[in-house]
């Protein structure tokens, strides 16, 4: 009987998918894109007032919603656009863009608990709809599909008959805006794949995705070309129709019109599956990732610039990796956005351990006697055996902690969502003290030494906090929007004085001891590093540029500044200094397309570029031996070797 029911079952699906021209019935639903939902913002009314102009339709499905749904991803801003949502008298598919992603305050997780998903598949009138979540996820990088989904994608086109139509929904436009987007297109292109509709531009476009038909949503807002509104999508007859609705009038005329294609127009064949090479066989990379071979930008080539650097072996996880990469000993130690702690050897990449907390992490773990500590978007901060990955013991917070912990003389000190940052003793966890007056959420790793922590939040606040009792000594204030918060940077400390950069496109400079602004200089966003010595910090710039500034005295004093080939780069991971050379340090700079650049520290000469991923730097860790540990947000760690040349 069960054979008879699933023979059925086949039957029905095969039936709906035939022909597209014998499609039994028509398939119309709103589409709308970048409604930005903000407490006290006017794109609250708007788009209440859409959802009531949709409901007096009688002939709507459903309506999809693609990205940047909310402004900046905060638990308010969710909690408020999904209530209007519900106004709907139709079912909705809401998906993330970056803001909802790059801002959030609970770690990502706020979005997918209230809306209920990340990326989902559904049916209507035969054809497969695709939609899912796009980052990057709480970092400022360019555009990114998450691992997670990708592989969620792959196993979704595998199982999607040969002959079905495929819609597929995300914010970003499927071109070289996402880093990434050669895998997605890629799997694509395996199923009867039809049209790709984003966002992002705010405007109504065409777009064409190396083939596969495209377009770009309106958001609702209005302006001096358009009224308040959105589009509708009728799938009939074989032919997908367009049309702008302006509230309370009537549908335009159709500005986007597309014959379907009733057999897959690729001819790509099954997804064949793929694993991630292991050490330097570029043209295999170049094929892992699907790259095509004329974006130069994003080919692994032989590094002939960097010929002494090799890799010792390479892991890719299956899920993003949102942080830094930590090593002590024999241990490679860090964590990804499934919620799994992971510990690696050193010496092969081999996992040795993982300890599951089954919510996202992006807090890079701090390692000192024996134990390792991360924040967790659960609330917890944990603390695990470094040789065993036992739980020791767990800290709970009222909200996600995002931030990474610095440990210092026996003492983690984190900041929260919550409001709060703690300072806790590492072998039992127990409270040390508490500053609760923050007022924005903490995602950054804190500068300590003896007198001071200090941590920026994305409150437009740095805080400068006195060590052993928590107590506030300084607060300094970024002006303008809260994205203009010193939140990302690790601040740094030398001659009395902290240096941090923000998206004001500024290095400030602060008196340590009374939170008095000292000087600011010309460029910068969130990636500042320094030297041993303490006596230089280096700043990239977003546009091309490394700077060199001296940390001595109380007005600025530049040793140097170079075009560095880096390109608009918004990284915020910090540049590091490295001592391979020792008559020629070296200073290490991440970008956010997965290299990383090498000049020298003193004189600003290029030695060298190395190409990891195709993603976001997390971390560059010199290692002894002359090693590198470098962490990618595509999911990539890997151990790299530096052998130096022989004259």
């Amino acid at each position: 009987m069960y054979r008879i029911y699933k023979n059925i079952l086949t039957l029905l699906l095969l039936l709906s998918v035939i022909s597209l021209n014998g499609q039994e019935r028509r398939v119309k639903f709103a589409y709308f894109a970048d409604t930005h939902i903000a407490l006290g913002s006017n794109k609250v009314e708007i788009l209440e007032s859409c959802i009531e102009d949709l409901n007096k339709q009688n002939d709507i499905e459903f309506a999809v919603f693609a990205g940047d749904i909310t402004e900046f991803g905060s638990d308010k801003e969710i909690a408020l656009a999904k209530s209007i949502i519900d106004e709907l008298n139709i079912p909705s598919y809401v998906f993330a863009g970056n803001h909802d992603a790059k801002w959030s305050e609970s770690g990502c997780n706020t979005f997918a608990k209230v809306m209920g998903y990340e990326y989902k598949e559904w049916e209507c009138g035969g054809i497969k709809f695709l939609g899912c979540n796009s980052g990057p996820n709480m970092r400022m990088a360019p555009a990114l599909i998450p691992r997670e989904t990708i592989v969620w994608l792959d196993s979704i086109a595998k199982a999607t008959p040969a002959e079905q139509p495929v819609i597929f929904v995300n914010h970003y436009p499927q071109d070289s805006t996402v880093l990434n987007y050669f895998q997605v297109v890629d799997i694509l292109k395996q199923t009867n794949i039809q049209l790709i509709m984003g966002g992002h531009y705010h405007n109504n476009m065409k777009m064409n995705y190396s083939g596969i038909p495209g377009m770009i949503g309106r958001a609702p807002d209005p302006n001096n070309k358009r009224e308040t509104g959105y589009n509708i999508v009728t799938i009939e007859n074989g032919q997908i129709t367009i049309q702008e609705k302006y509230i309370n009038k009537s549908p335009k005329s159709a500005w986007f019109t597309l014959a379907m294609s009733e057999k897959p127009r690729f001819n790509e064949g099954p997804v064949t599956p793929k694993s991630a090479p292991d050490g330097n066989d570029y043209q295999a990379l170049n094929d892992y990732y699907s790259i095509p071979d004329d974006f130069v930008w994003m080919t692994f080539d032989k590094n002939e610039n960097a010929p002494e650097i090799k890799a010792l072996w390479r892991v890719h996880d299956d899920s993003d990796v949102g942080c830094g990469a930590s090593i002590h000993k024999n241990y490679v130690v860090y964590a990804n956005t499934a919620g799994d702690i992971k510990a690696l050897n050193a010496k092969s990449g081999e996992l040795i351990w993982k300890y599951s907390t089954g919510n996202k992490i992006f807090s890079t773990p701090a390692i000192a006697s024996n134990r390792v500590i991360v924040g967790c978007s659960d609330g917890n901060i944990y603390c695990l055996s470094l040789k065993k990955g036992e739980l020791l013991w767990k800290y709970k917070c009222d909200k996600s902690v995002l931030g990474a912990p610095t440990i210092y003389k026996g003492v983690a000190y984190i900041g929260s969502s919550d409001g709060e940052f703690r300072a806790l003793d590492i072998k039992s966890g127990t409270l040390k003290w508490r500053f609760n007056q923050v007022k924005g959420f903490v995602e950054s790793k804190p500068f300590v030494d003896d007198t001071q922590v200090v941590f920026g939040d994305w409150a437009n606040t740095l805080y400068s906090l006195d060590t052993k009792s928590g107590k506030l000594q300084w607060k300094w204030n970024v002006k303008g929007s809260r994205m203009f918060s010193p939140a990302a940077v690790y601040p740094v400390k030398a001659n009395g004085k902290i240096f941090i950069v923000t998206p004001t496109r500024h290095m400030y400079v602060i008196d340590a001891a009374t939170g008095a602004e000292l000087y600011k200089t010309e460029g910068g966003r969130e990636s500042i590093g320094i030297s041993d010595g303490l006596q230089t910090v280096y700043v990239k710039t977003m546009f091309n540029t490394l700077q060199s500034w001296s940390t001595v005295g109380n007005t600025p004093n530049q040793n140097w500044e170079i075009n560095t080939g880096l390109e608009y780069d918004i990284a915020p991971t910090p540049s590091v200094y490295c001592t391979f050379d020792k008559d020629n340090p070296w200073i290490l700079v991440p970008t956010d397309k997965g290299v990383f650049f090498s000049f020298d520290a003193d004189d600003a000469d290029f030695n060298f570029k190395y190409k990891v991923g195709v993603a976001l730097v997390n971390s560059i860790v010199p290692c002894s031996d002359n090693r590198l540990l470098i962490s990618t947000m595509e999911g990539v760690i890997t151990m790299l070797q530096y052998t130096p040349q022989e004259d």
